[in-house]
């Protein structure tokens, strides 16, 4: 009797602690996986980023030359990036990242916050603003102007190395935006180690920049969102079946680009546009009164979008984004693309993809899409508005918008930079592994 009784009592006892580990009430986990629950934690914790305060010259004073250049810098005195600067919105995802760590107002699920304690950081924000420095500065290396772009790139390398968090980590935990394919031109192979904020891998040797340790950020589109795209019947409402840009005389990769102009002649829906959009393109339509710019008329009416890179560009290009951001279904011609935010997001379901070589196939190209059904069309079309808030940059930042996200890929990288910070402390044979 008394052997029933305890049995009866810890069957009783385990009924309890079943029940209320099911109503929450308590948690086993925090007891007995104390591990795992700090690393859950952690991983919805916003990033800590401690933003260097860098002089005017080096960001916003390339925006705004008339404030000092020792002001500093807070979300009340931001310049608002300027509506008339055409083609460079593209390469200005450097201005959205510093003004998100400038805001402090409330936001939800923000993916990195401002920290003032440097020793509090997980990561190190360098706020030059490289692609705009390349814009601004000089095009060319002939171009006298091109020499103070050089000299940002000296002053900001001689700043780091004097700081002892670059030191400490030797500046792996550092972020640097480089989304201009000439953007820190001059002196860039010295950032190695750093997190690179960049729109491809196109320029950069494999011993400066991969995928275990950058982040591939979309370029910032330059039309419009298209926001009103809720037609009966949207398959039919694009007349179009395809719209090509691209520009026919530019440099080596000119000449496939004639011979798929040449290939897609023809074709009563199809469209191609021998050109690209430029800072004057952009304004001469914004002049005549169109409330969109000079791609949006063509691309909504199109069912599909596609574009080419040369191979000596970045393979990716602001017309993709443009293309998501009108709910066009985008096609790619690329040998080599890296597109951002992969890690959580399936292009296939949205995107067609082509070699070079199967685009100048004559007839290939279009055969293909002509094979897709209405159903699958609509399918893309649809994912395409779910997910086109993605590639959105703005101020303040929004919930997985452009900006979030790559805040989050940023985050992303930190335990395997921790990893290479620890190894880098205790190696006495740098890399061995590898050699």
């Amino acid at each position: 009797m008394f052997e029933k009784a305890i049995l009866s009592l810890i069957f009783l006892l385990l009924l309890v602690i079943t029940y209320s580990v099911f109503i929450g009430t308590v948690d086993i986990r925090s007891h007995f996986f104390p591990l795992l629950q700090s690393t859950a934690q952690s991983c919805s914790a916003p990033l800590r980023v401690y933003m260097y305060d860098l002089p005017r010259r080096f960001h916003v004073g390339m925006l705004d030359h008339s404030s000092p250049d020792g002001l500093p810098v807070t979300s009340e005195n931001l310049p608002r990036w300027p509506r008339s600067s055409g083609i460079k919105r593209q390469h200005s995802v450097e201005y959205w990242l510093m003004a998100s760590l400038l805001y402090d107002g409330e936001s939800e699920e923000r993916e990195a916050v401002r920290v003032s304690d440097p020793d509090t950081a997980q990561a190190f924000f360098v706020p030059f603003f490289s692609s705009l420095s390349f814009n601004t500065h000089g095009h060319n290396m002939t171009d006298p102007d091109t020499e103070f772009d050089r000299q940002l790139q000296i002053e900001i390398l001689e700043f780091l190395r004097n700081s002892k968090y670059w030191q400490k980590s030797g500046g792996r935990d550092h972020v640097i935006p480089m989304t201009h394919p000439n953007a820190f031109r001059f002196l860039r192979q010295q950032l190695n180690a750093t997190i690179l904020i960049v729109a491809d891998f196109g320029r950069y040797p494999r011993s400066m920049s991969n995928l275990s340790k950058d982040v591939v950020a979309p370029y910032v589109h330059v039309v419009e969102s298209f926001t009103d795209d809720n037609p009966p019947d949207p398959f039919v409402a694009r007349k179009t079946l395809l719209f090509f840009q691209g520009n026919t005389i530019r440099k080596d990769e000119g000449k496939v680009r004639a011979k798929l102009a040449k290939i897609l002649t023809g074709y009563d829906d199809v469209h191609y546009e021998r050109s690209a959009p430029t800072t004057k393109s952009i304004k001469e339509c914004k002049l005549h009164g169109h409330s969109q710019n000079i791609l949006h008329h063509t691309v909504l009416a199109s069912l599909f979008f596609s574009y080419m890179k040369r191979t000596g560009d970045t393979p990716s290009s602001c017309r993709l984004f443009d293309a998501i951001v009108s709910h066009c279904v985008p096609v790619i011609v690329s040998d080599r693309i890296e597109l951002p935010f992969e890690d959580e997001i399936d292009y296939s379901e949205f995107s067609v993809f082509f070699s070079i070589k199967e685009a100048g196939q004559p007839g290939y190209m279009i055969d293909q899409l002509r094979q897709i059904p209405k159903e699958r069309w609509i399918e893309m079309w649809q994912h395409l508005k779910s997910i086109s808030h993605y590639y959105e940059f703005q101020y303040p930042p929004k919930k997985e918008d452009a900006v979030n996200m790559v805040w989050r890929q940023v985050k992303n990288k930190i335990p395997g930079v921790q990893l290479a910070v620890h190894r880098h402390r205790r190696l006495k044979i740098p890399d061995w592994w590898s050699i």
